[in-house]
């Protein structure tokens, strides 16, 4: 029996607790994964496992070998990866998360795109607030982004835009100032790192705190709060990434402000994050690069690698 098929078996084997689950899972006989293992263990001269009429444990030579058995079958199934990659187009499934409003703001038509140049790879992309970023290829996230073990690259900025509707500015104004800020209807995001009493705004080149307006509207939920400003419900902070699309079709307008309100909090870019093994594999480095010429497709602000 050839290593690699050994260590697969001894993996599955710790990973189900017994021979029977694990040959199951593998699709080979229990008789089989046994002989695998013993193998090994003749190998070591070492006992790998503990086995007993009612369960089996690792042993503690096995429990330093399965570290090492996990690390070399990825190794071995990442440059397999790579040899396929160099003689044949892009195929396999590449599995993406990113926060909700990346959806329909980017990241919806940079998928749809990337599967017409590579019809033989399969997407997976879940949306979603979770921070369980290791589980897939690479992420989308903002924010502080405090994740060991992941590489993190500056996607684009997450500036803010002082943004309302035609409708809006039609029958409220487009005069935004320090003055008469409070009469306005204003659409504000909950978000737990955001305060809800004040912002830090930039005025005349001075930092300064100011107090929070009382919306006319709040809400958890970013697409909600951005259908009721493209509505003419009130004016919103959002970052450039979201209103540029909105901005060029005319559907919301910029507006001019005496100051420029911080959201330190959510952190000054969007990055995409990856595990470091997979750095240099064709289809994350791909999929990343067709990201940037979309971004830059749409008038976002991309930011240069760091």
């Amino acid at each position: 029996m050839d290593k690699m098929t050994a260590l697969t078996m001894f993996v599955a084997t710790a990973d189900f607790g017994g021979f029977s689950r694990a040959a199951e899972q593998l699709g080979k006989t229990p008789s089989a994964v046994t002989k695998g293992v013993m193998q090994l263990e003749a190998e070591l001269g070492a006992r790998l496992f503990e086995r007993t009429t009612r369960r089996m444990t690792l042993t503690e030579a096995g429990q330093l070998y399965l570290e090492g058995a996990r690390q070399a079958l990825t190794q071995l199934q990442l440059a397999a990866e790579a040899v396929d990659d160099l003689q044949h187009a892009l195929r396999g499934s590449l599995r993406i998360v990113a926060l909700p409003p990346f959806g329909p703001a980017f990241l919806n038509g940079a998928c749809c795109s990337f599967l017409r140049e590579h019809p033989e790879l399969r997407l997976e992309v879940d949306l979603n607030d979770s921070m369980n970023d290791e589980a897939y290829d690479l992420s989308l996230r903002d924010g502080p982004i405090d994740l060991p073990g992941l590489i993190a690259q500056p996607l684009l900025e997450n500036c803010l835009m002082l943004c309302a509707s035609p409708a809006y500015i039609a029958r409220k104004g487009a005069s935004v100032t320090l003055e008469n800020y409070q009469s306005h209807d204003w659409l504000i995001l909950h978000h737990p790192l955001l305060n809800r009493n004040f912002w830090w705004v930039e005025h005349g080149g001075e930092r300064m705190r100011l107090k929070q307006p009382v919306p006319r509207l709040t809400s958890d939920n970013f697409d909600f709060l951005l259908a009721c400003l493209l509505d003419g419900q009130g004016l919103q902070f959002l970052p450039k990434w979201s209103a540029a699309p909105h901005i060029s079709r005319g559907e919301l307008v910029e507006l001019d402000s005496d100051y420029w309100r911080e959201q330190t909090a959510l952190g000054p870019s969007v990055y995409v994050l990856y595990q470091p093994h997979r750095r240099n594999t064709r289809k994350v480095r791909v999929f990343i690069e067709h990201l940037r010429r979309h971004l830059d497709g749409l008038g976002i602000g991309v930011q240069a690698i760091a």
